[in-house]
């Protein structure tokens, strides 16, 4: 055959194309994302472990190489541009410190900066492939939402070798299985595998070993079991035996991450000479099981150096830790599971789930106490943890570290739910009574049921904050359930459970009777949190004497005090302590007020709309807590006055705008406008206590209400005053609190 020209091979490749087209049909645009050019050449996977298919540390093959990304700088925004690389919609979050473990190879993104809409992470700035400062035990990790781009091909996402891995543990009693109290505490340890629940053979089991599995389980350690006993009943029962070969150090978060080998399909002898793998765990005082009692939260010996705030459910939270007598938190540099995992078992709880940095947990406000702490896991307190002293210039509260720690399983959610809600976050409030066999749901009479009790509700619902505690349910249909079961609610809001709180009894007392009077709640995953900036009340403070004829307005709105009645109106004067408030919303909400604005009241005399009855209360307390003077402020109109650098006013009162308080802004309250003091008129010369207490009605729900009240001590002479010491309610440790209510008004005063 002669040779075939260029013009030739032209013609028959139209030819065959014009044949395709016809036979096929005209090709229709593909459903798939592009993947511009910028991505080509390189591949994307999940790695690490414990983690699920959605999730895990990512990897990127570039020139044949597989490498990591550092998690300086790394973003939600670059978790989405990474997810849709991986064949995901969108990013649910992303971890740092190498949560699935280190990598391998080079680190080959560092500083990677995305807005969130780049096609491929090529789009994206960094410092250049391949060039890094980071360790692998700075990896960076995504969590996808568990659903795929339409029509993504799976090409360019490749999974790493599939490997066992324990996905979760459990602990199953031998004995008296179905009678025992929750949580398990001691039974033969099963982990689950692909193919369902295996037992693991104690050859070679240490304390070690135990210790990483009572943390797995939420307990903060454990203790020595009998083991003769479990090796004896062991030999009357039939065995499946996964997993030998388990060796712990201890400080691992999960026992995937210990040195441990899975049996093969086609071993027969399994765990010769051995028998299963049997955890005795001692649980925290906040979780030991008792039959059939209130479970009472008692306090651990010696006065607390860590507590978590800002946290939907239990055992999660911003990191605060107390030095020199005031509360402070924890820079994120350096945190890891590590230091995660000895917070958590230092407040009774197992080992961390999550380290979290970025102030996930909300941003606190004050001190920044240490930064860079490097615990070995194995450290009783955070603070034997090395770490380093911080300075202004170090760390910023948008770095605020937090945790989530694993809890005891207590099986609380199940004696609860909520019926005929819109969703599952709202409905009315039904719990089950009785014992095994004869249990029935009822009812809570919605007398006095109000944001605290709802707080403890979706608590144990699992559904995080209470946005309200509803006293009338009529509009809910509870279906067959109508008896009610259970009145005289009162908590205060921390248990775990409503059968914590205290309530009537056996004996229901309800004042309003029938199934539309019962309680129901509004559960919200976020919650605002209001904090007053106190140092502004005592850098502003000070003393007016003020004509009775400017005060009409105030009198009006009940702003003076009871005596101002029998004055000689519009002659002689009252005197003021008047101060600035500047109040931000830390949380993770919006503040709103609890009524619509079909509700609000107008009042001509301020010309302004009141959208709560009572925002504030302003206290003069002796010593012994007695009030010598008061004053409250309803909320002239909640809005935005200033907010952080990267956050847009959303509320203003002008032209009967919204009202509220945007998370990262702050309400500010003049010295000099009406009702913006205490009339102490009739106060007489001494030292007092000065107390200004943020929704005070718990009319709005609030991720933390310790820190709604601040304390300030004053000396009055009769002529001026000293305010000083000013600090939140709960910024002070328990003895300082003590000192500081025990000498009142002395300049001298220390706090410790």
């Amino acid at each position: 055959m002669g040779p075939v020209s260029v013009w030739q091979w032209s013609l028959w490749g139209l030819l065959l194309c014009l044949l395709c087209s016809l036979c096929l049909g005209s090709p229709t645009p593909s459903t798939a994302p592009e993947k511009r050019a910028g991505s080509q050449g390189l591949r994307f996977r999940l790695a690490g472990f414990p983690r699920k298919p959605f999730e895990g540390r990512v990897e990127i093959q570039r020139a044949g190489e597989w490498g990591t990304i550092c998690d300086d700088d790394f973003t939600l925004q670059a978790a989405h541009v990474l997810c849709r690389e991986l064949g995901f919609t969108e990013a649910t979050g992303w971890t740092h410190s190498a949560k699935y473990g280190p990598g391998t190879g080079r680190i080959w993104l560092d500083n990677l900066s995305c807005s969130g809409t780049e096609r491929s992470v090529t789009e994206c700035a960094s410092r250049g492939w391949g060039n890094s400062d980071c360790t692998h035990d700075e990896d960076a990790g995504v969590i996808c939402k568990d659903e795929r781009l339409p029509g993504f091909s799976d090409s360019n996402v490749i999974e790493v070798e599939h490997h066992l891995q324990v996905e979760e543990v459990r602990l199953r009693p031998a004995v008296g299985r179905g009678r025992r109290p929750l949580p398990v505490t001691e039974g033969l340890v099963e982990v689950r595998l692909p193919d369902g629940w295996s037992q693991v053979c104690d050859k070679g089991w240490s304390a070690h070993n135990s210790h990483v599995i009572c943390g797995m389980l939420g307990f903060p350690s454990e203790k020595r079991v009998n083991v003769a006993f479990y090796r004896l009943l062991a030999q009357r029962q039939q065995h499946s035996f996964g997993l030998h070969g388990v060796a712990c150090v201890g400080t691992e978060a999960h026992l995937s991450l210990c040195s441990l080998e899975f049996y093969r399909a086609n071993d027969t002898a399994r765990c010769l000479g051995g028998a299963p793998a049997v955890v005795s765990c001692v649980p925290s005082p906040l979780y030991a099981a008792s039959s059939g009692q209130k479970k009472q939260q008692s306090k651990p010996q010696g006065e607390v150096r860590v507590r978590l705030k800002g946290g939907a459910h239990p055992g999660e939270g911003r990191v605060e830790v107390l030095k020199a007598g005031t509360w402070g938190t924890v820079c994120d540099r350096k945190w890891d599971l590590q230091a995660a995992s000895v917070v958590c078992r230092e407040l009774g709880f197992g080992s961390a789930r999550e380290a979290l940095s970025g102030a996930r947990m909300g941003q606190g406000m004050g001190a920044i106490h240490l930064s860079e702490v490097r615990c070995s896991g194995q450290e009783l307190s955070l603070w034997k943890c090395p770490h380093k002293n911080i300075t202004a210039e170090d760390c910023s509260h948008s770095q605020d570290a937090g945790v989530r720690c694993n809890l005891p399983y207590t099986g609380v959610e199940t004696k609860i739910r909520l019926s005929g809600g819109r969703s599952r976050h709202e409905g009315r409030v039904e719990v089950q009574i009785g014992g095994p066999g004869s249990f029935r749901w009822g009812l809570i009479c919605g007398d006095d049921w109000g944001t605290l009790e709802a707080m403890v509700a979706c608590r144990q619902l699992g559904l995080g904050y209470a946005n309200h505690g509803l006293q009338e349910t009529w509009y809910w249909d509870s279906g067959n359930v109508t008896e009610v079961v259970m009145s005289g609610v009162r908590c205060t809001g921390t248990e775990l459970s409503l059968d914590q709180c205290a309530h009537h009894g056996t004996h229901v007392t309800c004042r309003r009777t029938g199934s539309r009077f019962t309680a129901g709640v509004i559960c919200s995953e976020t919650a605002s949190d209001l904090l007053l900036h106190s140092a502004l009340v005592q850098e502003t403070a000070y003393i007016e004497d003020r004509p009775l004829h400017m005060l009409y307005c105030a009198a009006e709105e009940n702003c003076l005090a009871s005596s101002a009645r029998s004055a000689n109106w519009p002659y002689g004067h009252r005197r003021l302590l008047r101060f600035s408030s500047q109040i931000h919303n830390l949380g993770r909400a919006d503040f709103r007020p609890k009524a619509g604005r079909h509700s609000w009241v107008w009042h001509e005399c301020h010309g302004h709309y009141h959208s709560m009855d009572i925002f504030t209360h302003y206290d003069i307390l002796t010593p012994n807590g007695t009030k010598v003077a008061e004053g409250h402020k309803a909320s002239f109109c909640l809005e935005d006055t200033e907010c952080q650098e990267d956050v847009s006013k959303r509320y203003e009162c002008a032209n009967f705008g919204e009202q509220g308080i945007t998370v990262g802004c702050w309400d500010l309250y003049r010295h000099d406008i009406d009702c913006q003091w205490i009339d102490i008129t009739d106060v007489k010369p001494g030292n007092y206590i000065l107390q200004v207490v943020i929704n005070p009605n718990f009319e709005v729900a609030e991720s933390d209400f310790t820190n709604n009240a601040m304390k300030c001590n004053c000396k009055y002479d009769g002529h001026r005053i000293w305010v000083h010491n000013c600090h939140i309610g709960d910024a002070f440790s328990e003895e300082a609190n003590r000192r500081f209510e025990r000498y009142p008004g002395q300049t001298s005063n220390q706090i410790i």
